[in-house]
C-alpha cells in the first residue's frame, strides 16, 4: 500500500483539500479519504496539487526522430501534409528494431514528464524495409512493448491494418511498404502483439486500428472492426481536404458520413483529427458516443484545419488529445492550442468553458474522460476503484500564487508549462519524480546513439 497526501485534489465531484490516496499493489486506488489534514502524517508522498493524469491517445512514436527537421520549403512553393509525408516516407527506410526501441522509449519518457500516464501507440511500422515480415510478424510491436517495460507507461498498442497506397487500390509504394498486411497475416499480427502486451502490467492492453478509408478496403474494414469487439477501435479520419475528396469520389460519401451510415460507430471507437467535418457530421458524431481524438499540435504543424469543438461540445461530444507525430509532446500545449484555435476561428474567448466549470478545468476534465475512454483504460478519475494515474503540479510555481480551484488549471495550462509536473504515477507506478523520469538518463543515452546512427537519414 502507497499513500500520497495531497493539499488540493480534482475530483469528480470537485476540489476537495487534505486528501488522503491509498494505492494498492496492484495499482488500482483502494481508498481516497478527503478533509483530514493530519493523514500528512501517515502519507508516503506528500503533493501540492493532485490531478487525474490522462492518457496520450494517438502516438506514432517513431516520428519523434524527425521533429523540427521539416521546416524548410520543398520543391513545390506551396509545402503541404502531403510533402511532409513523403520526407517521413524516406526516413522510414533506415529504421531498424533496435532504433524503433530506442525513440519510442524517450517519446513514451517525455509523455510520462509532461504529465500523462497512459498512451495509445497507433503502430503502423511492422516490416523491413523491403517489406518483407520479421522472423516474428510482431518484431516491432514487441519493441514497443519492451519500451513500455522501461518507462512504466500504461500502454494501449493499437496495430494498424494498412493495405492499399489510396482508395482506388493501388499498391503501396516504397515509403509505405513496411506497413502493408492483408487481413490473414495482419491477425497473426495482431496476435503477436497481444502477446507482446501480455508481459507488461496487467493495466496495458491492445486494440485494433485500420488506418483509413484510404488505406483499406471496405471488406478488410467490416472485419478489422469485428475482430476484438471488447477492445478500443481507432481509425485516421477526414485530416486533409485532399483525403475527403479523394473518399468522396471512390466511397460515395465524405469519410465520416460514410463512416457513421455503414458502421455501428460508438463508444468502442476514436475518430482521429476529424478536422474536415460538415456541422451534420460535427453533431452525428457528438451523438455516436465515441471519442474525437484531437492532435491539436500536429495538425497546426501540418495545416490540417481546425476541429469544430465548440458544435462539438454544445452535442454532448467526448474528446482526448494526442501527440500524434511528435513533434512537441506537451500536455499543457496541447490543451491549450486546442482552446486558442477554437478562439482564432470563431474571434472570441473562453469558448470551450461551461457555466460551472473554467475553460482549462473543461479541456482537462474532458481530455482525462476521453483518453481513458479511448484506451480501454479504468482511469480518469481519483476514486476507489480506479486505476492510480495521477499527476502532481508544483505547489511553487510562480503563477499558482493565490490560486485555487479551477484557477489552478488555467494557469496550468494559459500561462505555464509541463515544468510544472513534479511527479506521475501510471497504475500507481512512480515514474516521475520531481520532474524527472526515474530512467531518464539511460532512455537519453540509448536514444542519442540512435540519432548518430540515424545522422545521415536526418
Amino acid at each position: 500500500m502507497t499513500k500520497i497526501f495531497a493539499e488540493t485534489v480534482l475530483m469528480e465531484e470537485g476540489w476537495r483539500e487534505n486528501v488522503l490516496v491509498s494505492v494498492g499493489d496492484a495499482g488500482t486506488i483502494e481508498a481516497v479519504s478527503p478533509d483530514d489534514p493530519g493523514s500528512v502524517a501517515g502519507a508516503d508522498h506528500r503533493a501540492a496539487v493532485l490531478l487525474p493524469a490522462p492518457v496520450n491517445l494517438h502516438s506514432h512514436a517513431f516520428q519523434r526522430a524527425m521533429a523540427g527537421l521539416t521546416e524548410a520549403r520543398g520543391p513545390d512553393r506551396r509545402d503541404s501534409f502531403w510533402t511532409w509525408r513523403r520526407l517521413m516516407f524516406r526516413f522510414l527506410e533506415r529504421l531498424t528494431p533496435e532504433h524503433v526501441e530506442a525513440i519510442a522509449a524517450l517519446v513514451q519518457m517525455e509523455m510520462l514528464e509532461a504529465g500523462y500516464a497512459g498512451v495509445a501507440e497507433f503502430h503502423y511500422l511492422h516490416h523491413q524495409p523491403d517489406g518483407t515480415p520479421y522472423d516474428d510478424i510482431a518484431e516491432l510491436s514487441r519493441r514497443i512493448a519492451f519500451s513500455a517495460a522501461e518507462t512504466g507507461i500504461g500502454l494501449t498498442l493499437l496495430p494498424v491494418l494498412y493495405q492499399v497506397g489510396g482508395c482506388d487500390g493501388r499498391a503501396l509504394g516504397a515509403g509505405q511498404i513496411r506497413f502493408g498486411n492483408d487481413m490473414d497475416r495482419f491477425v497473426r499480427l495482431l496476435e503477436g502483439a497481444e502477446d507482446a502486451v501480455s508481459g507488461l502490467p496487467s493495466d496495458c492492453g491492445t486494440g485494433v486500428a485500420p488506418h483509413s478509408l484510404r488505406a483499406v478496403s471496405r471488406e478488410a474494414l467490416r472485419d478489422a472492426v469485428a475482430l476484438r469487439k471488447d477492445r478500443p477501435l481507432h481509425i485516421h479520419v477526414a485530416e486533409q481536404v485532399a483525403e475527403v475528396e479523394e473518399v468522396g469520389a471512390a466511397w460515395g460519401a465524405r469519410p465520416m458520413t460514410w463512416l457513421l451510415d455503414n458502421h455501428p460507430v460508438d463508444e468502442r471507437w476514436c475518430l482521429i483529427h476529424a478536422t474536415q467535418m460538415e456541422p451534420d457530421e460535427t453533431v452525428a458524431l457528438a451523438k455516436s458516443g465515441a471519442v474525437a481524438g484531437l492532435c491539436p499540435i500536429t495538425e497546426s504543424s501540418l495545416g490540417d484545419g481546425i476541429f469544430d469543438g465548440v458544435r462539438y461540445r454544445e452535442h454532448g461530444g467526448r474528446f482526448g488529445v494526442g501527440s500524434d507525430s511528435n513533434i512537441r509532446i506537451s500536455l499543457s500545449e496541447e490543451l491549450r492550442t486546442l482552446e486558442y484555435s477554437q478562439r482564432l476561428r470563431d474571434r472570441g474567448r473562453a469558448v470551450l468553458a461551461d457555466s460551472g466549470r473554467s475553460t482549462g478545468r473543461v479541456l482537462f476534465e474532458e481530455v482525462v474522460l476521453g483518453g481513458a475512454q479511448a484506451a480501454g483504460r479504468n482511469s480518469g478519475r481519483i476514486a476507489a476503484g480506479k486505476l492510480a494515474d495521477m499527476v502532481a503540479l508544483d505547489g511553487e510555481a510562480l503563477d499558482l500564487a493565490g490560486r485555487t480551484g479551477d484557477r489552478m488549471l488555467d494557469a496550468f495550462i494559459f500561462t505555464g508549462d509541463d515544468r510544472w509536473v513534479r511527479d506521475v504515477w501510471s497504475a500507481g507506478r512512480h515514474m516521475v519524480r520531481e520532474g524527472r523520469h526515474v530512467a531518464r538518463d539511460r532512455i537519453r543515452t540509448n536514444y542519442l546513439k540512435t540519432i548518430a546512427e540515424l545522422e545521415d537519414a536526418l
